[in-house]
């Protein structure tokens, strides 16, 4: 599968590594030891006596400008904690945000600029902003939690996918489908995606799906930019198909919903974890969406009834009120409890430098941040869960998404072997 944005990836990887060689030419720090501080802990970039330098990569003003706000806020929200507890190694964690407005080529440029200055990137959103410096990460030895979920960043021992990939949601999604007779063998399902990784990764899930219980899939691939889902509604409606799965943004869904019910067709809709915000509850789409519209999360909702998410629901409404709560806050928090973790366990092996960081990390088989999402961080080469909520909208709930089937791990997803690198 070629795409415009994949082609445009593949050139500014190019350009990064020029620019690695470049750095490294010059004298650059690009991980290297940073000494031994007064404590005995051995230091990297981005790590002092007093302070340790976490980078956030995130979009204030692009396509996912709202969900990399949520994460944002929420990683800020829990180092604040930390460091109001003493911080980690008597540490303060000091982040550093860089707006790249979902755009590869300033992904980059803020890379350049982080990479020699932090530890880790706790947050780095979309895949395709990864991929772009995803081999001078490796060269660099950063520790990366992609707010990406693509199976194309699997295989990485510094890269750190966390929670189920694309692929796998999308294959516990269809048995749901299938065990509450809402789709049958023989049946047609569309499917409209978004081209690159995230499309490419969620419609493999779908094949592997189909092909295992004789489903034929109808695809629709669109572009981000693309926000009317007339003409996929039309085909579809066309090809009678039973269900329709949904990789796209919370645009498109809101879209693609409110044209199929204004059309009479009735099929359920199953996106993927980034095919819904809670905003859409106060559109017109509304009615559309609270009919047969369900989501695929690897992270419980905010309005989960579990006393780790309600606990950050309430200290996030504290400090940003008014601000929406969403799924992102979650993942915004437990990532950052994820770098926090391992950066504890370096601590007590005295080796903040960043192989000491990762050596921590995936040495770690058993993490719960108590925010519904158990993980096993030590294999690189695949998911650190297969477990998959099944959520629908609801106008009543926090976060506007309720449970309707607890997070589990379908007999096929363990059947699946994702790609490694690839989607």
């Amino acid at each position: 599968m070629k795409s415009t944005l994949r082609t445009t990836v593949t050139a500014l990887t190019a350009l990064a590594l020029a620019a690695t060689a470049a750095g490294c030419g010059s004298g650059k720090a690009t991980g290297g030891s940073g000494g031994t501080g007064a404590d005995g802990v051995k230091h990297g970039p981005g790590v002092t006596d007093k302070t340790i330098k976490l980078g956030l990569a995130t979009d204030q003003t692009g396509a996912y400008a709202p969900l990399g706000k949520s994460i944002t806020q929420a990683q800020q929200l829990h180092f604040e904690e930390v460091n109001q507890a003493g911080g980690v190694c008597g540490r303060t964690i000091e982040p550093v945000v860089r707006d790249h407005g979902y755009d590869p080529q300033k992904a980059v440029s803020i890379y350049s600029e982080l990479g020699s200055d932090v530890l880790a990137i706790p947050h780095f959103l979309g895949s395709a902003m990864v991929t772009a410096v995803k081999q001078r990460i490796e060269s660099d030895k950063v520790f990366v939690i992609p707010s990406a979920w693509s199976t194309s960043l699997l295989g990485s021992r510094y890269i750190q996918v966390a929670g189920n990939t694309y692929d796998v949601d999308v294959i516990n999604g269809i048995e749901f489908l299938m065990a509450k007779k809402l789709v049958k063998k023989g049946d047609k399902l569309g499917h409209v995606y978004f081209e690159g990784d995230y499309g490419g990764s969620a419609l493999r899930g779908a094949k592997f799906a189909a092909d295992k219980h004789g489903l034929t899939i109808v695809e629709q691939k669109i572009k981000p930019t693309d926000n009317d889902m007339g003409s996929q509604v039309a085909a579809l409606n066309s090809a009678k198909v039973s269900a329709i799965l949904m990789s796209a943004g919370p645009k498109q869904s809101a879209s693609l919903a409110g044209l199929a019910r204004s059309r009479g067709m009735k099929q359920p809709i199953l996106a993927s974890n980034s095919g819904f915000a809670p905003q859409l509850l106060s559109t017109p789409a509304a009615p559309a969406l609270l009919q047969g519209f369900f989501m695929v999360s690897s992270g419980a909702p905010i309005g989960a009834d579990l006393p780790g998410v309600a606990k950050l629901a309430a200290a996030y409404g504290k400090k940003y009120p008014g601000q929406p709560l969403d799924n992102a806050v979650v993942h915004g928090y437990d990532a950052a409890g994820v770098v926090v973790a391992a950066l504890k366990k370096a601590c007590a092996s005295k080796d903040l430098t960043r192989e000491g960081l990762i050596n921590a990390h995936r040495s770690t088989t058993t993490y719960d941040g108590g925010l519904g999402t158990p993980m096993d961080f030590s294999s690189s080469d695949k998911p650190p869960t297969r477990k998959t909520y099944i959520l629908q909208p609801n106008k009543d709930a926090t976060g506007g998404l309720v449970i309707v089937a607890p997070a589990a791990e379908s007999e096929l997803a363990k059947t699946y072997t994702p790609p490694v690198g690839s989607y």
